[in-house]
């Protein structure tokens, strides 16, 4: 029986991992298998999702997590060969990823055989300016979507909202628009009623050559940070990141993890569960355009956050 793949795709910081976590809490039984393909040293994504660093982590409700190294292709191959055979395989994509790509190599008539793409999602910052849409990674990510989720609803009023939405359509006038408050997504928006449906192959674009356009410096401690200390760093640094995220220990909380994540200029902090053996206390992914962040400054801005012992 054909696992259908649903990829997850859309800009740094627009809600991916939001909307996988929800999928996973709310499978309502189904066998989903997460793949995380993120982009950077230091796998953070993969930690977000299932609490774990590395490897396949099996979660209490049937799903799976697994970390994507190396080749995409191989790695399906290796989750179609599971027991359980996972029912539905959900890919994130990394946030500079031109869909276009890897709906190519989902063509690969072996891979489709097993595993036929069913749905791209397009996640979409609902406090994005319409005219970014504009950029041409952007623009490749809605031009590839069935289905366009508005994240972080929340944050814009309905003027803003039907301002987007005209951009979107006018671009990909075919997909689907629904707003995604907390990466909730109709299921059924996604996922085949008749799971026995083989879906059509898609045609894909001529490939557009790669241009390296963001850059990733991280950084890590093997002490807490402090907290205030943190905080001023970040803020010092968010004018020149498209992204940042991390897990790190504090000194005002010894022995906890806090969750750290900046997308579009807004810093948020989570709980995190309790500190690993023999991991970094901290660990955080700076993402910034080439040339405009060294890892001298961020070294110079960071050491601060460390209290002197």
């Amino acid at each position: 029986m054909p696992v259908p793949i649903l990829l997850v795709t859309g800009f740094l910081g627009a809600g991916k991992t939001t909307v996988v976590n929800h999928l996973l809490a709310h499978a309502e039984g189904r066998r989903i298998a997460a793949v995380v393909n993120d982009f950077g040293a230091i796998n953070i994504d993969a930690e977000l999702i299932a609490g774990a660093s590395d490897g396949v982590v099996s979660l209490s409700n049937g799903c799976i997590c697994c970390s994507l190294e190396g080749d995409l292709l191989r790695t399906l191959a290796t989750l179609l060969r599971r027991e359980p055979r996972p029912e539905f395989i959900v890919i994130e994509t990394s946030g500079i990823a031109d869909p276009a790509d890897i709906v190519r190599n989902l063509m690969d008539p072996l891979i489709w055989q097993e595993a036929p793409l069913e749905t791209v999602l397009c996640v979409v910052d609902a406090t994005t300016d319409a005219e970014k849409l504009n950029d041409a990674l952007l623009r490749s990510q809605l031009r590839a979507a069935d289905v366009v989720a508005l994240s972080k609803m929340d944050l814009v009023d309905a003027a803003a909202r039907a301002k987007l939405c005209d951009v979107i359509r006018a671009q990909r006038p075919a997909a689907v628009v629904v707003d995604a408050l907390h990466g909730e997504v109709p299921a059924a928006l996604l996922f085949p009623a008749d799971v026995d449906r083989v879906p059509a192959p898609r045609e894909v674009g001529p490939r557009r050559p790669a241009v390296d356009r963001f850059e990733t410096l991280s950084w890590t401690s093997e002490r807490p940070v402090s907290l205030p200390r943190l905080q001023q760093a970040i803020g010092r640094l968010a004018p020149k990141l498209a992204r940042a995220k991390g897990l790190f220990e504090t000194v005002e909380q010894p022995g906890r993890l806090t969750v750290f994540q900046l997308a579009g200029g807004r810093a948020t902090l989570a709980p995190g569960g309790t500190l690993a053996a023999g991991v970094p206390r901290t660990r955080i992914v700076f993402i910034a355009e080439l040339g405009v962040l060294s890892r001298a400054e961020i070294d110079g801005i960071m050491k601060a956050c460390v209290e002197a012992g």
